[in-house]
Order: C-alpha cells, then sequence, then structure tokens
C-alpha cells in the first residue's frame, strides 16, 4: 500500500495531519506493508525568505482580523497539536518561503532520508522557531537528519537543482484539483482531505487493505456477448451471424 503526501512546512495542520497518521499506522497491523511518500506543496510560492512580520499579524491581515483573534485561532491549533503530542511555539516561529526546504526534501529522498528530514524539518519550524529560509539552519537541520552538510550547502547553492521536481509535485496536485493542504492519496486512488481524526485514517486503511486482499472486481462491458466468439473448456463457441 502507498501513501503520499503533499503538504508544506508552513502548514500547521500538515504536521498535526502527518502525526495523526503515524498514530493509525501504529493501530495497523499491515503497517510493514505500507510506503509513505512526501510531496510538494507550497501555500504561498511568493513569500520572502525574510518576512518582518509575526505569523500572528500574517493571519489577520489574510483573513481580515485583527491580531488579536489570529493569536486565538493559533491557540486552537496549538491545543490541537498538543493532542497529538506536538509543541507549537507561534509566538516565535519564523515565516519564510519554504521552496528551498521542499528542494531539501526531494535530496533527501534520493539518499533514503526522506522520512527523517521531513520530521525534523517541521519541528524546527513549528517547535524550535529556526529559519527554514536560511541555507546554513537548513543544512544544519539537513546534518541531524544523516545527511552531509556540505554536500547540501552546495546542493543548495544551485536553485535550479531538483525545482523541477518541487514543480512536478505541484502541478500533480493542481491536476488532481488539490487546493489545501494536507492532503493524502492512498493507492493513488482513494483521497482524505485535511488533518482528519486517527480515527478516519485508521478506517482508510482497512478499507483499501480489504479490497487490495479481494483482488481486482472487473466488470463486464461486452454488452451482448452473443456477438464476441470465446474459448472455454476446449471448445470455442462462433459468434451468432446475423
Amino acid at each position: 500500500m502507498k501513501i503520499e503526501i503533499w503538504s508544506d512546512y508552513a502548514c500547521p495542520f500538515c504536521y498535526i495531519g502527518k502525526r495523526r497518521l503515524e498514530q493509525a499506522l501504529k493501530k495497523f497491523p499491515h503497517r510493514a506493508q505500507v510506503e509513505v511518500n512526501f510531496k510538494s506543496f507550497e501555500l504561498d510560492p511568493n513569500a520572502p525568505h525574510d518576512i518582518s512580520q509575526s505569523i500572528h499579524e500574517i493571519l489577520a491581515s489574510k483573513y481580515g482580523m485583527s491580531v488579536e483573534e489570529a493569536k486565538r485561532t493559533n491557540e486552537g491549533m496549538r491545543q490541537q497539536a498538543a493532542e497529538v503530542g506536538l509543541t507549537f511555539n507561534f509566538d516565535t516561529l519564523i515565516p519564510t518561503n519554504t521552496f528551498d526546504a521542499h528542494r531539501l526534501t526531494h535530496f533527501a529522498k534520493s539518499n533514503n532520508k526522506e522520512a527523517e528530514l521531513t520530521e525534523k524539518l517541521l519541528r524546527a519550524y513549528f517547535t524550535e522557531s529556526r529559519h527554514l529560509g536560511d541555507r546554513e539552519v537548513l543544512a544544519d537541520i539537513a546534518q541531524e537528519a544523516g545527511l552531509d552538510r556540505e554536500e547540501v550547502l552546495k546542493f543548495l547553492a544551485d536553485e535550479t537543482t531538483l525545482a523541477d521536481e518541487v514543480r512536478s509535485d505541484e502541478q500533480m496536485a493542481q491536476q488532481m484539483g488539490v487546493r489545501g493542504v494536507p492532503f493524502f492519496v492512498i493507492n493513488q486512488k482513494y483521497g482524505i482531505s485535511g488533518a482528519q481524526p486517527t480515527e478516519t485514517f485508521l478506517s482508510a486503511l482497512e478499507k483499501v487493505w480489504q479490497e487490495e486482499q479481494s483482488g481486482p472486481v472487473i466488470q463486464d462491458l461486452s454488452g451482448d456477448n452473443s456477438q464476441g466468439g470465446a474459448c472455454a473448456d476446449g471448445s470455442c463457441d462462433l459468434p451468432e451471424q446475423k
């Protein structure tokens, strides 16, 4: 079974949804047969690397609310994060452009460190208040995930490297009609939008697993089968002549 997750490092519900899926996978008896891959999605591709506004001010400006209302909204997200064991520090969070972080994720994937890096980048952004728009910081995080720091810095210096892979993920999301993240796709067939409850993920996993075990169901589209010749049980029937 394959799960593809479209997400952005600047999306709090992506981290919450990731953790809820992981909780579901812990309860799923066939976890060893599940492959999880992460896909790139930028909520704001035009975001600058250095932003002077706080996340509260950005939220207030975007949705036409006061900063105090934005703080209350973020507090609600903080509480949801806490319910799955995550610590969100919105007051010190550093908003930034996430394109390099997505490129780095593809680099990590080619080095079999995608899962480790993804978790560390999300934790760095929401919990540790580290600047994901700073390539030195990204290199530090990559090293913590088991990658070579100097190789990462060299890779990040060329902005074109793996840029197409990021854009390809985003184009695929657009073709599927994905407008928000997180978005989960199971076996390229079933979609789950948003940070759904753990039970929803578990139910979906069980449904898809049962479907896989039952084998494909073939729908007969041949219509009037008297017009199609076929062979079975050692003999062949000619189609009726009209």
